[in-house]
């Protein structure tokens, strides 16, 4: 419930926020009596678009922190934590990025890394994981995590998403305005927009959100391979990944955040809407890389 209420809160605050930049902006009166403005709209859904996506990068830490109920390692209690935050630190010093923040939550078997920037990015592993792998395989999933940080992949998601966001605001808009003219054609009565525009832009937000979500699932998936290709770099060899990625296999993964769920190690059901492939397809992948 309190991810729930939280994840409302902060896209309620986020569109708000939005709201207002685009208000200062002037871009929010794309609606003249003389027609479409097609600049001002393209820098709404600019605003819009973009801007959702950088704040969900901006504060994404700390949503994964509340969320996750993260714990962060600041001073390892034992030697299981010495020996995680160690992995992590000779990971990245071979990766080239800067220590990441570690840390430990409760829950099934999972790991995900975040953050806006490399040098300053979070790294995470549950209980689960903990209990349920040897060193070695833990290791291989705390390099997949720092291969995502290495290879910029939150950047690249957010521009990616702040792109399809962009084109859904935009499209709809144009479209819904398109069919509003049309079943207002004659009408010389009326000004602004009708009821036509309110539901199509309406209808088309929803569409076109959910064919943009396949396009940006298409490309999470493509980085999971480039992350556990990462990992086996990282680690000097690949089967320790493959041991790893087999391991979880049997396993009962755990659920994410969805502010991180495209960061993890495994990910949600659903071919097309599906943040991670299968494991046996990210197996296979690495097996053939060794051939």
């Amino acid at each position: 419930m309190k991810r729930i209420i939280l994840f409302v809160l902060t896209n309620v605050l986020v569109v708000a926020v939005l709201g207002i930049v685009a208000s200062l902006l002037g871009v929010n009166r794309y609606l003249t009596p003389n027609g479409l403005n097609l600049g001002s709209l393209l820098g709404f859904a600019l605003v819009m678009g973009f801007g959702g996506a950088i704040i969900s990068l901006l504060i994404s830490k700390p949503m994964a922190k509340w969320t996750s109920g993260v714990r962060i390692i600041n001073q390892p209690q034992n030697s299981d934590e010495a020996w995680i935050v160690e992995t992590v630190r000779k990971l990245a010093e071979k990766a080239g990025i800067g220590m990441p923040e570690v840390g430990i939550f409760e829950g099934d078997p999972n790991a995900f890394a975040t953050g806006a920037f490399k040098n300053s990015a979070l790294v995470a592993v549950s209980t689960g994981l903990l209990q349920g792998m040897t060193h070695e395989e833990i290791e291989a999933v705390i390099a997949h995590e720092i291969a995502h940080v290495a290879n910029g992949d939150m950047v690249t998601m957010t521009l990616i998403q702040g792109v399809m966001n962009t084109f859904v605001v935009f499209l709809s808009r144009v479209i819904g305005y398109a069919v509003d003219s049309f079943l207002r054609k004659g009408d010389e009565r009326s000004s602004g927009p009708g009821i036509g525009y309110m539901i199509t832009t309406i209808v088309l937000d929803i569409v076109l959100g959910f064919a943009a979500a396949i396009v940006v699932a298409w490309f999470s998936r493509h980085r999971e391979f480039r992350a556990d290709a990462g990992s086996a770099q990282l680690m000097g060899r690949r089967q320790p990944m493959i041991n790893a990625l087999a391991r979880l296999g049997g396993m009962a993964p755990g659920e994410l955040p969805k502010s991180v769920a495209a960061f993890g190690i495994a990910g949600g059901v659903g071919q097309l809407f599906a943040t991670h492939p299968p494991i046996e397809e990210r197996i296979a992948a690495l097996q053939a890389a060794q051939s």
